[in-house]
C-alpha cells in the first residue's frame, strides 16, 4: 500500500467521524430541548424543538451523501475551506435557532438572531460553491 493510499483512508475516516459527530450533535440538540423544557416549566419553542434538523440533515445526511457520491472530495486542495465554512454555517444556524428558542420561551425577541441566519447561510453557500467547483472540475476530467 502506498502512502497516498494510506492518506486517502485517513481522510475518508475523517468524513466518517464527521458523520458520527453530526449524529451525536443531533441527539444532543434533542436532549437539550427536552431538558430545557423540563426546567422551563413545560414551555416549548418550535425553534428549539426543530434545531436538531440542522445537524441531522445538513450534517449527517449531507456528509453521508458526499461520502457515497464523491468520496474523493477529500483530495480537493481547498477541502478544508469547504469543510470549515460549511460546518461553521451549520453551527451558526443551529445556535441561531437555539437562541431564538430561548428568547421565544422568555417571551421576547432580538433583531440579532437574524445575523446568525445570514452568517450561517453565507458560510454554507461558500462551502457549497467550493464543493460544486470541485464536482464540476471532476466531471470535466472524467468525461
Amino acid at each position: 500500500m502506498s502512502i497516498s493510499g494510506t492518506d486517502l483512508k485517513k481522510r475518508k475516516k475523517q468524513i466518517r467521524k464527521t458523520i458520527l459527530a453530526y449524529f451525536t450533535l443531533s441527539a444532543t440538540a434533542i436532549a437539550v430541548n427536552c431538558i430545557y423544557g423540563v426546567f422551563g416549566h413545560d414551555v416549548h419553542s418550535a425553534s428549539m424543538t426543530w434545531m436538531f434538523l440542522y445537524p441531522l440533515l445538513g450534517g449527517t445526511l449531507f456528509y453521508t451523501l458526499v461520502y457515497l457520491l464523491i468520496p474523493d472530495v477529500v483530495n480537493l486542495k481547498t477541502y478544508r475551506l469547504f469543510y470549515n465554512s460549511y460546518n461553521s454555517g451549520i453551527a451558526a444556524l443551529t445556535i441561531g435557532n437555539f437562541l431564538k428558542g430561548i428568547l421565544e420561551i422568555a417571551g421576547t425577541s432580538s433583531q440579532y438572531v437574524l445575523y446568525f441566519y445570514i452568517a450561517g447561510s453565507l458560510f454554507i453557500l461558500l462551502g457549497l460553491a467550493v464543493l460544486s467547483k470541485f464536482a464540476a472540475h471532476r466531471r470535466k476530467v472524467h468525461v
